[in-house]
């Protein structure tokens, strides 16, 4: 088999890397591949997930290498949007499109054959995709240009916001970088305030501690409101090239994973990549059956559903425990009448830095005039009650005096 390895590129500072550790290609079966899912499909529940929901509706913008619509498990359900690496590669090269379309078929791969029951299944199968090329793969022939060029160096931002524009519910990003950028930032502000729900790689970097507290931090899954995935190994535990941080929200299986890739193949692969499609998946069954939940809940149901939780319900390794797709669902459930957000002048324009942003005193917009007499009632009889206090031992001391001294006497 041949193997592939998928390390960070090292070019500019702003250079975008695959999340994927390494790929081995090589022929499989159908069969044999829906068989090597098993562990997976049991690991997320997903069976039991199917029974509420299978992501019918909703979109999953796949930011990434761009994906193969043509593949048996993908057809009908890929649409291709913008290619936001162009003029990088020479005129007339073909894309690979091989990470993009692994990453898809784990989202919403569908099968074939009699009742699909061939080939990938991903996790919400009924889902569609929409696919937005930000990423060369490292073997393109204008991977090195795509990478030091000062014109490629916000095309994660644009494709966020192209994504947004494009009606996507759930933005993946398997995808990794060293440094932020304002205009992710910016970006990542105005999918949140569409309501889209962000989830991104963790990265491959577990190795390289930073202190004996964390390993490096890789963007965009380490800004805020942006979910962090990090992988996991067959025993559900830390894989080692996982990055570990406070960042990482929650884990999913990222080793031996199947996958589809493009001209029909099908592929075996370890990554944070392969973790964060899984998640995408999961939150995708999450919007089709709830598609009002806000992007805060969504994340707060994939970590209150998760299992195998560390010591102490949280760690940098595996973040609040591996993702299970049925549980996710029954958390969601209890968070759905929780829709209320905030309008009025004094909400923050997605468009602007929160930093820039000059606000004048909170305006109290209610009074609870009840729960105000009553904790005022509360402090004037502790006040009464100390002022007691201090009176009987006011008189306990005179009384100890006036004895003290007819003794004396």
């Amino acid at each position: 088999m041949a193997v592939l390895s998928r390390g960070r590129a090292v070019a500019a500072l702003f250079t975008v890397s695959l999340s994927t550790a390494f790929l081995s290609a090589g022929p499989a079966w159908a069969d044999d591949v829906r068989g090597g899912q098993q562990p997976v499909i049991r690991t997320l529940q997903l069976p039991q997930a199917w029974r509420v929901s299978k992501g019918a509706g909703v979109t999953v913008a796949v930011l990434d290498s761009g994906v193969d619509p043509r593949h048996r498990d993908l057809v009908g359900s890929v649409r291709v949007g913008r290619d936001f690496t162009e003029g990088a590669n020479p005129a007339g090269t073909r894309p690979r499109r091989l990470h993009g379309t692994y990453m898809a078929s784990l989202i919403a791969g569908h099968g074939h054959g009699d009742q699909g029951k061939r080939g990938i299944i991903g996790v919400a199968p009924e889902a569609d995709v929409l696919s937005v090329r930000v990423i060369l793969e490292d073997e393109e022939p204008g991977f090195r240009e795509f990478n030091s060029a000062e014109r490629f160096e916000d095309v994660v931002a644009r494709g966020i916001r192209y994504a947004v524009d494009e009606g996507a519910d759930v933005i993946n990003m398997s995808i990794s970088k060293e440094l932020a950028t304002r205009e992710e930032r910016a970006a990542i502000r105005y999918a949140i305030a569409k309501g889209v729900v962000l989830v991104a790689a963790a990265g491959n970097e577990g190795d390289r501690k930073i202190s004996g507290d964390y390993a490096p931090y890789s963007y965009p899954a380490a800004f805020p409101g942006v979910v962090s995935v990090g992988a996991t190994d067959r025993r559900l535990r830390r894989a080692t090239f996982s990055n570990w941080n406070s960042s990482v929200l929650v884990a999913a299986p990222g080793v031996d994973i199947m996958g589809a890739g493009p001209g029909g193949q099908y592929w075996v692969g370890r990554g944070t990549s392969q973790a964060t499609a899984l998640v995408s998946g999961v939150v995708a069954l999450i919007r089709a059956k709830f598609p009002q939940m806000s992007p805060p809940l969504v994340a707060r149901a994939l970590a209150a559903g998760a299992v195998d939780r560390p010591p102490g319900g949280y760690d940098t390794g595996t973040g609040f425990g591996v993702v299970n797709a049925a549980r996710a669902l029954a958390e969601a459930g209890k968070l759905a009448r929780h829709t209320d957000t905030a309008t009025g002048a004094q909400v923050q324009d997605p468009a602007v830095p929160a930093a820039r942003r000059r606000t004048g005193p909170i305006k109290v917009v209610t009074r609870d005039e009840r729960r105000v007499a009553v904790y005022a009632a509360i402090a004037a009889t502790a006040a009464a009650g100390a002022l007691g206090s201090l009176a009987v031992i006011f008189i306990l001391v005179r009384r100890v005096r006036r004895e003290s001294g007819a003794q004396d006497a």
